[in-house]
């Protein structure tokens, strides 16, 4: 009888919960040399599919700035652990007790001695068997957790670091430990090794040859592909809730959707999505669809389509948008209902530049938005999260040098740094799945959006990074916008606030404190889940929940802790919300009303723009 975990000889069928050796053994050598050396072929088309673009100098690499910034940033934590010759020793003592720990307590597991259950695995990266059944696998494994572990802590208690160091130390060290995941290497990770085996290395040839279709789709850049592109058309079956653009100027396109009900809302709906993705997040399809809706909860909706800047828009900045945008849109809204004033939200940026902009209406004595909801919006940039990793007076005038050639910055370039955040569930699965087992990623609705980038014009972005995140200015009474000084006191109009638990673009914590700066009755709510999920989460839909009625003017904490829970969608509870604010009714209006024209169908040719 053999032991477990191993085979008798001759017999390839392994004890229960355990895989065979056989499925470590390549079957057929010659067809594996054969396919590894198409593999090698592919690998050299996405090679000169990167080295072409740069030999033609339509790409220049900026790799090396960001690198340096890491370099130096580790080398301040170094400092600290390397200018004490005691606790540079504690640190590397600290580390070998662990792997000794983990030896031991694996040759007990191998032995016999110690038969307790193991704790349950819940990284999705090792869910495959042999994490826990292979004693080689489980130590990668183990070894693994240690060495981050210990990578983290040495973050964490370093001390002397200014707090934007400590930040951006944190950061880079997850982006490293999550890149050098046993997962992430064919030769470390036992469900890629057999999957090699099992198809002889096809797996490979697949992937390198997908590896090269996303270089040359990028033109020298990793455009990384989360979803079946194939199986999504914007406006065939994403973005289809009905309605006309009305409207346009260079900066955006205004949509009326079609009415659903008989009466409407007299008050109607104006919708500012962020730029830098596109609005279509809010009309993802009819069971998801928030545009929808509010359509038939009796909204007249309207929703501003940024344009996808090229070079003739690098001069287009923030007053740009508000005017050109906004203010756009509520004229385009007064001609197409006969009315003045507007129930408004703002998503994202869409809120910051919103909220910006309803401070200058205060200023200028101008009354048209009678309401205002924010979606995961950011006024406060002091708790703005990690992506104030990327934002230093060094980073951003790379950046503004990089716009200075084309006029605006590529949206791969805010795609990756998205993706960064998450890059355990947003790089790097995708990597193993697509280049190294060789497959198709399967269609996902949210993530053919996520990849669905814009860029960004010069003059707009580098007023967005220096005035929020670099200076935070907007909260301390300080922005400039059209000549006039803002201050969010003076928005005093009834605020709903909408932040997300989980949200890593715009924290709940931020997005709370942001919300104490207006002047007005602001109602704050927290959704579950994420900055997407967490909005775009429909009542049909059962998930999550919200939390309201916290106590007022209380620390973030204490009003988490003192909420009110609601399982479900918070819609119906913004809805309300509305209604109480004014609930007079008229009858439904068709789209452009009898002033205006409408131009084309929804979702429009600006959002069908790709880059």
């Amino acid at each position: 009888m053999a032991d477990k975990g191993k085979t008798t000889a001759g017999n390839d069928q392994a004890e229960p919960g355990t895989t065979s050796a056989e499925a470590y053994v390549v079957k057929d050598p010659e067809v594996f040399a054969r396919n590894l050396a198409r593999m090698l072929e592919e690998l050299g088309k996405a090679a000169s599919a990167w080295v072409e673009p740069r030999e033609k100098g339509e790409v220049v690499d900026t790799v090396s700035e960001p690198m340096a910034d890491m370099v130096k940033t580790f080398s301040k934590v170094g400092e600290y652990w390397l200018s004490d010759p005691k606790r540079a020793l504690d640190a590397q003592t600290s580390l070998l007790t662990s792997y000794f720990g983990m030896w031991s307590a694996s040759v007990a597991r191998m032995s016999g001695e110690d038969t307790s259950p193991r704790p349950p695995n819940r990284d999705k990266r090792f869910a495959d068997p042999d994490w826990e059944n292979n004693p080689f696998f489980e130590f990668l494994k183990n070894a693994y957790f240690i060495t981050s572990d210990w990578a983290n802590k040495l973050v964490d208690e370093s001390e002397g670091l200014d707090p934007h160091t400590r930040h951006k130390a944190a950061f880079y060290v997850r982006q490293i430990t999550s890149a050098l995941s046993p997962a992430n290497f064919i030769a470390t990770n036992p469900e890629l090794y057999k999957e090699m085996v099992a198809s002889n290395g096809e797996n490979l040839v697949k992937g390198m040859h997908m590896l090269a279709e996303d270089i040359a789709a990028g033109k020298g850049e990793l455009r990384l592909r989360q979803s079946d592109a194939s199986k999504f058309k914007v406006g065939g079956n994403i973005a289809v809730s009905p309605g006309k653009v009305i409207a346009q100027n260079e900066v955006c396109q205004v949509i009326q959707y079609d009415p659903s009900t008989e009466t409407v809302l007299k008050r109607p709906l104006m919708i500012v999505p962020p730029w830098i993705n596109k609005f279509y997040i809010l009309d993802l399809n009819p069971k998801k669809s928030f545009i929808k809706w509010a359509v038939d909860q009796g909204h007249t909706v309207f929703v501003i389509s940024w344009v996808n800047p090229d070079q003739r828009h690098a001069g287009k900045d923030w007053e740009s948008y508000s005017r050109e945008g906004i203010s756009f849109a509520l004229d385009t809204i007064e001609k197409a209902t006969g009315e003045r004033e507007v129930n408004a939200i703002g998503y994202c940026v869409g809120g910051t530049l919103l909220a910006a902009t309803l401070a200058l209406h205060a200023q200028e004595k101008v009354q048209r938005i009678a309401t205002a909801t924010f979606f995961t919006t950011q006024t406060d940039f002091t708790y703005a999260g990690d992506l104030k990793v990327f934002v230093d007076e060094a980073q951003i005038s790379a950046i503004e040098n990089a716009m200075e050639k084309n006029g605006y910055l590529d949206g791969s370039k805010m795609a990756t740094a998205f993706n960064m955040l998450r890059a355990s569930d947003l790089i790097w699965p995708y990597v193993v799945n697509n280049y190294l087992k060789g497959k198709d990623p399967m269609p996902f609705d949210l993530l053919y959006w996520n990849s669905d980038a814009t860029r960004m014009a010069a003059a707009n972005h580098s007023y967005y990074l220096r005035n929020c995140y670099l200076e935070n200015n907007l909260s301390q009474g300080k922005m400039q916008l059209a000549g006039k000084t803002l201050n969010l006191g003076d928005i005093k109009i009834p605020v709903y606030n909408l932040a997300a638990r989980e949200d890593h673009i715009a924290p709940a914590r931020s997005a709370y404190i942001g919300g104490k700066l207006f002047g007005g009755d602001v109602t704050y709510v927290m959704s579950g889940s994420g900055h997407i999920a967490g909005v775009v989460n429909p009542p049909s839909s059962g998930k999550y929940q919200f939390w309201s009625d916290g106590p007022a003017h209380a620390e973030f904490e204490d009003w988490v802790a003192g909420a009110v829970e609601t399982p479900g969608s918070w819609w119906p509870h913004w809805h309300a919300w509305i209604r109480a604010a004014s609930d007079e009714e008229v009858p439904a209006r068709k789209p452009g009303g009898k002033k205006l024209k409408p131009i084309e169908d929804a979702p429009g040719s600006y959002v069908q723009v790709r880059i």
